[in-house]
């Protein structure tokens, strides 16, 4: 579904990514996962459009969309959560999560709510609060809710686990591992390896913007540098 063939990025001068090689088939989810500065989220924005690529390709199901702009790929069924979720919290949740279907129709989009509550009744339960008064936890949920109701065929998660309680960690999990049973296509990054490494059916390891080791979830939750680096 996602290919990524000798991506470069950079801000400014500084380059970030080095010809990052990387797959994503249909119904997978894949784990990104390294330390603070790594490049990880600089590569879901590059495959989202939010960042310019510097060199290399990147294709879509069967689309090359290495220059295409982000809104394009949204409408291509690529949609990310960001990085510190970023909803608007001047807005009601009802209105954040509507904004996420704003490429729909409006029976779609009514169709697609009611998928979203039923998926996370704490939002249906809020639907007319601001978002900013939200917990960090339920925060998460509005993000992942409002990049669903685009109805996307490949999901970027950017550190879902992010400032959340173990309990809430584990909830949101269980929500991602739903989201793959269903067939929906999944990119995890992510700070937390052992979490990420437990549910991916295959894994990289990104360091200072090149990657460095891929296997199964399973084979880099055994293997004894990535043991030793990012699981303590």
């Amino acid at each position: 579904m996602l290919e990524v063939r000798g991506l470069n990025a950079e801000y400014g001068p500084v380059r970030v990514l080095h010809g990052i090689d990387l797959r994503v088939a249909a119904g997978e989810l894949v784990a990104l996962v390294g330390s603070n500065g790594a490049g990880k989220t600089t590569l879901l924005r590059t495959i989202s459009g939010l960042q310019p690529a510097a060199a290399g390709r990147i294709s879509f199901a069967d689309h090359e969309i290495s220059r295409a702009g982000a809104e394009r790929r949204v409408a291509l069924g690529i949609a990310q959560v960001p990085e510190g979720r970023q909803v608007f919290t001047a807005l009601s949740v009802e209105d954040n999560l509507r904004l996420g279907a704003y490429a729909r129709g409006q029976a779609e989009t009514g169709e697609s709510l009611g998928r979203i509550y039923r998926m996370f009744p704490p939002l249906a339960q809020r639907r007319d609060s601001l978002a900013g008064m939200l917990s960090g936890g339920q925060q998460q949920m509005l993000a992942i809710g409002r990049a669903l109701m685009s109805r996307p065929r490949l999901l970027l998660l950017d550190e879902p686990s992010m400032g959340l309680a173990p309990q809430m960690v584990e909830q949101i999990y269980d929500v991602i591992l739903g989201l793959r049973c269903d067939g929906t296509t999944i990119l995890l990054v992510e700070q937390n390896a052992g979490a990420a490494l437990a549910v991916a059916d295959r894994a990289y390891v990104i360091e200072t913007g090149r990657l460095v080791i891929e296997g199964t979830g399973r084979e880099l939750m055994n293997n004894d540098a990535v043991r030793r680096a990012y699981l303590g």
